[in-house]
């Protein structure tokens, strides 16, 4: 943690988030925060979610995401389309993906990856190459999440999303 010129404690993201998961969030309006911290959303993240079903908690987090409103706002689809390297003929396959990420609502689930790999890569964090099923997906390789194409290695998609 932080300090400012005053001597107030600078909490960041992480200590905020931190005190909502112990419940002691009523702590918010009292705290300051370093500047890269947007204090009001977090403020909307809805504790009661940690008291109900899991099934129901699922579906609620599959269309909330905390991220900047850029992301929220982002035309994945066109970006995906434009990252197609010329080389590639990926079309055909990025049509059919998207298709099944569109029909299982997870739209908000995409922009949410490009805003994580894009944190990542400004905050020079490594993450991992690749690992199970998710490789399968064309997708996640144009967004960067993992570096395998599984066109050149001829994997199918539907693992990923079964």
């Amino acid at each position: 943690m932080k300090t400012d010129k005053f001597g107030h404690c600078l909490y960041e993201e992480k200590d905020i988030l931190e005190l909502i998961y112990q419940k002691n969030d009523h702590y918010l309006d009292k705290i300051f925060c370093t500047e890269d911290v947007n204090i009001d959303a977090i403020k909307k993240i809805d504790t009661s979610l940690y008291d109900m079903a899991v099934e129901q908690y699922d579906k609620v987090c599959q269309t909330e995401w905390l991220m900047p409103e850029e992301y929220k706002e982002f035309d994945i689809i066109t970006w995906l389309f434009n990252q197609i390297p010329p080389w590639d003929d990926g079309n055909d396959r990025l049509f059919e993906e998207l298709r099944e990420f569109e029909s299982r609502n997870m739209m908000s689930l995409l922009r949410w990856l490009k805003y994580f790999v894009d944190t990542c890569r400004k905050n020079n964090i490594v993450w991992g190459v690749g690992r199970g099923s998710s490789v399968a997906s064309y997708v996640l390789y144009l967004i960067g999440v993992h570096k395998i194409d599984p066109i050149k290695y001829n994997l199918d998609f539907r693992e990923f999303l079964r």
